[in-house]
């Protein structure tokens, strides 16, 4: 499928990801170099989780540090990617009838620039964020995502940030091994993922007995849909990263295509 974008979903783990050291941080660079280079990104990351639908539409998007508590030298971290307005006009375009607003307020937050600041260190792509509408379920945000499907033949990369098990109530700090029920639905998701099961990773609540306390609740898991959404027939997906840390941050990655 020459010409043809992949599309990625990382987990995206710690925002202290962004600038320390780590095997994480080393295999995102390392995808960077390998990957074809994009024209564009359309990120979807867990934390735009809003009622509706918006896409960023700035020439030059804010850096946003969503989080508390953390390091100086983290909120000292910029990510000047431009934006791209007609990317933005295009991707409302594709969800019609779907209502798509415009927006001139966000940006580009911790779950984009954390990532992409490994893969894309020059920030000389230009990146456009796709909020996550809270009100649709998950079956829903596939079957939107599916009208994406042109973009990838247009050289953007469809990125989805999130991560498939993430119970931050559930932390552990000691070196013990994840809970089962972290390991059993981590592996249910890798498993559905290589057999292409698809309306099962929708209906990911019933998909493992884990499914509850991995995904207590669903901004993390939905970025995951937006890029399996975009897996065309006779297409291959591979899992170039994987592990789960503190217990309960699944740092599984997903690339569909590109290999």
């Amino acid at each position: 499928m020459s010409g043809v974008q992949p599309a990625l979903f990382l987990g995206h783990g710690s925002p202290m990801l962004a600038i320390e050291p780590s095997r994480y941080a080393d295999a995102w660079q390392r995808l960077g170099r390998t990957l074809p280079r994009p024209r564009a990104i359309l990120a979807v990351s867990a934390h735009w989780y809003i009622r509706g639908t918006a896409v960023t539409a700035q020439a030059r998007p804010r850096t946003i540090h969503d989080f508390h508590g953390f390091p100086p030298e983290l909120y000292a971290v910029q990510y000047p990617a431009p934006g791209e307005p007609r990317l933005a006009a295009r991707v409302a375009a594709l969800l019609a009838p779907a209502s798509v607003r415009l927006d001139e307020d966000w940006g580009l937050d911790h779950g984009t620039w954390a990532v992409l600041r490994h893969l894309y260190p020059e920030a000389d792509v230009p990146v456009v964020q796709l909020s996550i509408d809270a009100s649709l379920g998950a079956a829903q945000h596939y079957a939107l995502a599916q009208r994406l499907g042109p973009l990838r033949d247009e050289g953007i990369l469809v990125l989805g940030s999130g991560n498939v098990v993430h119970n931050l109530r559930a932390l552990r700090f000691d070196a013990a091994a994840a809970p089962a029920w972290a390991q059993g639905f981590n592996a249910a998701v890798r498993a559905a993922v290589l057999e292409r099961r698809h309306a099962a990773l929708a209906a990911y609540e019933s998909l493992d007995a884990g499914a509850a306390l991995s995904v207590p609740t669903p901004e993390h898991y939905l970025p995951l849909l937006y890029v399996l959404a975009l897996q065309r027939p006779g297409e291959s997906a591979t899992l170039p990263i994987d592990g789960l840390e503190l217990g309960a941050i699944s740092m599984l990655c997903v690339q569909v295509g590109g290999a």
